[in-house]
């Protein structure tokens, strides 16, 4: 079977490729399992050393690489080659860290053990991985957990396979060993399969909830661990005392990023009752002045959605908002051009339940809601089954803090956008899903925490600080 990858911007194909078969599917199963006792092994310097060589390939590569993603799934250009930076960036934290991360706890127990917890790794482990942060979601996984000892296998989204290919090429090209990072080219109808297979140890998901859920029943029946990095409606709260003019640009941006399709963009736009008049209007103004266009043009500001059937579903969910009595201020049609454009859209008024309020609006679509205070604004932020990432903004930092500590999310910013940091965990809580990625967090999702007790002779005194 040939899988095609399609350029929303055009409609042409890019490429296509020969999905993997069941036999060679088995074959890189093994291949993994059998990569994974050697690599275990390998001291962690080693390891380290060949990530800082991946970090170095993508950074050769930037835009080979940069202009793959925009051609097989329509991001701006520009954020493309930001793309490949972070997921270098991301390789040179583990390649700096990992060890520190994974070194040997001692623990003060019994005076006459020594009582040690170390970290090791669990074998191959599935990534099923999206397509609209095509390199940085897999680097993600990739990084740390290549760095822990573990080997990957990547089922990535039908629309990039191009991309899938081309990671599992960095691998090579920074000479890991054949099979510690494997794409699968497989149909969603496989991933059971492969999930339910003994050689596979452990899953993670970055996806809808529905798929999460999915995963995670797979999963969870074969008692294997799993981490599911899900869908956000990620609020954007104005207090009165926003410094305006940043608050807007930056709202802008916060809801437009990757074509507006990511799951920690921000969604609605909770504004207090004294600025939101002024929020709106400036925020309609910012929106309608983006350039929309050629991806691939660094003038652009927003591209494709990244497939035609998607740009139809965020339509629907937009027409039966505004059906339901929401209010369009900016966009809420396709665009009369070639490709899959859909316009910076905004909507005020959305009614409670509406698509808009109750939903993930994967795409350039702004809710906007006006509520009363400070109380009404964190109750309103809190009023979705999604907890992924929220910011607040505000001159008052201590009033900011507190109010991102009541926040139902599992990140939480003061004065920026939500964003990843390899330095930083990364996840969310509710139908956001479960566990963390990046930092030390992420480094030990997928390991054994294993306590290690020492026995000493009654006698004899140990050194619980060596």
């Amino acid at each position: 079977m040939s899988i095609e990858s399609t350029n929303p911007a055009t409609g042409d194909v890019v490429d296509s490729f020969e999905a993997t078969s069941d036999e060679e599917r088995e074959a890189r199963l093994e291949r993994a399992t059998e990569t994974f006792s050697e690599w275990s092994e390998t001291p962690i310097e080693t390891r380290q050393r060949l990530l800082a060589r991946a970090a170095d390939v993508l950074r050769e590569n930037t835009d080979e690489y940069a202009e793959l993603m925009t051609e097989e799934m329509g991001k701006p250009i520009g954020q493309a080659r930001d793309e490949v930076a972070k997921c270098a960036w991301v390789c040179d934290y583990y390649a700096q860290n990992a060890a520190q991360h994974l070194q040997d706890e001692v623990i003060a127990g019994d005076e006459n053990a020594r009582t040690v917890v170390a970290y090791q790794p669990l074998g191959p482990v599935l990534a099923i991985m999206p397509w609209n942060f095509p390199f940085w979601q897999v680097f993600r996984f990739a990084a740390p957990n290549l760095a822990a000892g573990n080997v990957g296998l990547l089922k990535h989204a039908s629309n990039v396979p191009g991309c899938a290919r081309a990671i599992e090429d960095v691998f090579d090209r920074a000479g890991f060993p054949d099979g510690a990072f494997t794409s699968l080219l497989i149909d969603s109808s496989e991933i059971d399969a492969v999930i339910e297979d003994d050689r596979i140890r452990a899953v993670t998901i970055t996806g809808s909830d529905a798929a999460g859920r999915a995963v995670a029943e797979t999963a969870g029946s074969q008692l294997k661990k799993s981490v599911l990095e899900l869908g956000g409606s990620d609020p954007f709260v104005v207090l009165e005392d926003a410094p305006m003019e940043e608050t807007v640009e930056t709202a802008v941006q916060a809801r437009l990023i990757n074509n507006g399709q990511s799951c920690i963009a921000a969604k609605r736009f909770v504004v207090v009752d004294d600025v939101y008049d002024e929020f709106v209007d400036r925020f309609i103004d910012e929106m309608a002045a983006q350039t929309v266009g050629d991806p691939m043009d660094d003038a652009t500001d927003l591209g494709p959605q990244a497939r035609p059937d998607l740009m139809d579903d965020l339509h629907e969910q937009v027409a039966e908002t505004v059906e339901q009595g929401g209010e369009l201020e900016l966009g809420g049609e396709p665009m009369d051009r070639d490709g899959a454009y859909y316009p910076p859209t905004v909507i005020t008024d959305v009614p409670e339940n509406a698509p808009a309020d109750r939903e993930e609006l994967f795409g350039p679509v702004a809710s906007l809601f006006r509520v009363p205070d400070e109380a009404a604004a964190i109750e309103k932020a809190n009023d979705t089954r999604f907890g992924l990432g929220a910011s607040v903004w505000t001159e008052d930092l201590e009033r900011g803090e507190r109010v991102a500590r009541q926040f139902e999310s599992g990140l939480a910013f003061v004065n920026e956008l939500v964003k990843s940091d390899p330095r930083l965990p990364f996840g969310g809580v509710k139908d956001s899903g479960y566990g963390r990625e990046l930092a030390e967090h992420g480094i030990t999702e997928f390991v054994n925490t294993k306590t290690i007790w020492v026995q000493q002779d009654a006698g004899e005194e140990t050194d619980m600080i060596e």
